[in-house]
């Protein structure tokens, strides 16, 4: 299966929810948008306009599944 090509994509039409497990505190904060066809944005919200990934549907399935198994843990 050949990877979509998800360079270029418009974002400004973008819906950002800040992730539950982001504190107030002005730590790590992380913004995730699903509202788009096709695509997951993922920014970081002390910097909204700043780069943010862009991911195909199966790979924001993969690295959350990666999450919840700890596979990213120091």
């Amino acid at each position: 299966m050949e990877a979509p090509d998800l360079t270029g994509v418009d974002l400004s039409q973008a819906t950002w929810k800040k992730s539950s497990r982001s504190a107030d505190n002005g730590g790590n904060c992380v913004e995730v948008a699903s509202n788009l066809p096709g695509v997951i944005g993922v920014r970081d919200s002390k910097n909204p306009t700043g780069p943010a990934l862009v991911l195909s549907p199966g790979e924001w399935s993969t690295f959350l599944c990666g999450v919840k198994h700890a596979e990213f843990d120091a």
